[in-house]
């Protein structure tokens, strides 16, 4: 009884403290983190991976992914995998800034996240002049920037950086540069395909090519050398000061080189339920061969199939690899929704015809219904920034 009047009495004089006569609310920022890298580097992988790590310290962290087109497959694969995720489709974050704004906004309004990372379209450079910049700029009292980082597959690596070849397009290996030079940590992903002596052949060429960048090697997918990435990117700071000169009529012919295709498909059966990772493999397989018949190199194909219960997805990321499932699932179902993501070099109407005769034969062999819905495909427009930042640092909208 005599701690309880003790315990009151303490409770009665805080209340009597007045409290300040202008309180100042604790205002603390969130910490914004772009993952870059041309089409098939494996961002959205490094992207998943990176949220676990912060989600595993009991961090808040909300994801922003950026297309251009609707029905992105990175979108429906990370909130499967329970992220948060907001989307920015119709164009790249630069042409996009503002929605990519409200974006950020929403996610936290809605989660309070620590950390916001964001994946941007994967043929998109020039991101510290039209995004970071302008964001450092403007909400710099709500965002702590991170450093750029920038990954990439060894096949483009070896094919422009080591060969001297152009790759796939020669105007897109241009874009492929821009997005090494202008990045704070580059890392070479998917070494879990190389032998040693390729990733130190890699290093030695990305070292040559771009003096002064911390450059690392690592595997999204298996793990092998991310806790390297994630130091670098939270012990380096933006220094925010090398822009790029870049040539944007030449920009803007490397992204319309590429056929840019986003569809839904039904596939359902009548009878028998069928193996939806069979189903999803066999599709992207038989893309990867009309493809090659066309002779249209892959930049990426993305191939998800899900019922609300369960998802599947296979993968596509060039004509000298073959397809392969990154998320299976060992369900057999009856009727399952498809989403097929294409960016290929070449013609966006005969793309969506390939697509179109394939999702049928497949159909046929399979003895199921098709019924494709919404379809997008075109090649992408001049990135027209709302912001960027000139060589003075003086931000022009």
């Amino acid at each position: 009884m005599y701690m309880f009047k003790q315990l009151a009495s303490l409770y009665i004089k805080r209340e009597r403290i007045p409290p300040p006569s202008n309180p100042k609310p604790i205002m603390s920022r969130v910490r914004f983190i772009m993952i870059g890298g041309f089409l098939g580097a494996g961002k959205t992988t490094a992207l998943a991976r990176l949220a676990r790590h912060y989600v595993a310290q009991g961090l808040q962290v909300g994801l922003v992914t950026n297309d251009q087109a609707y029905d992105l497959v990175d979108t429906a694969s990370l909130r499967r995998q329970g992220f948060r995720v907001g989307e920015v489709p119709g164009a790249c974050f630069c042409c996009k800034f503002n929605e990519l704004l409200e974006t950020l906004t929403q996610l936290a309004d809605d989660q309070q996240p620590d950390i916001l990372i964001s994946e941007p379209v994967g043929s998109c450079t020039d991101l510290v002049a039209t995004v970071i910049e302008p964001l450092q700029q403007l909400h710099g009292d709500r965002y702590e920037i991170a450093p750029l980082t920038v990954f990439f597959k060894p096949e483009h690596g070896q094919k422009i950086l080591t060969a001297g070849k152009t790759g796939f397009s020669p105007k897109a290996a241009y874009i492929f540069l821009k997005q090494l030079e202008e990045a704070e940590v580059i890392v070479i992903n998917k070494i879990d395909k190389l032998q040693a002596h390729e990733v130190d052949s890699l290093t030695e060429a990305v070292r040559s090519r771009f003096p002064g960048k911390a450059i690392l090697a690592a595997s999204a997918k298996e793990g092998e050398g991310f806790s390297e990435v994630i130091q670098a990117i939270e012990a380096l700071r933006p220094t925010l000061t090398h822009r790029l000169e870049i040539d944007y009529d030449k920009y803007a012919e490397g992204e319309a080189e590429l056929g840019w295709l986003n569809c839904r498909v039904e596939l359902a059966s009548q009878d028998d339920p069928y193996q939806l990772d069979g189903v999803v493999l066999a599709l992207v397989d038989r893309l990867a061969e009309a493809l090659c018949e066309a002779n249209y190199e892959p930049a990426h194909l993305k191939v998800l199939g899900q019922t609300p219960e369960t998802t599947s997805i296979a993968n596509l990321v060039s004509s000298k690899l073959p397809a392969e499932l990154s998320v299976t699932t060992g369900a057999t179902v009856r009727t399952a929704d498809f989403l097929i993501n294409a960016r290929v070099a070449g013609d966006p109407e005969q793309l969506a015809a390939m697509v179109c005769h394939e999702v049928q034969q497949l159909a046929g062999v399979f003895e199921l219904s098709a019924t494709i819905g919404h379809m997008q495909q075109f090649r992408p427009a001049r990135p027209e920034p709302t912001h960027r930042v000139t060589t003075d640092g003086q931000l022009a909208s």
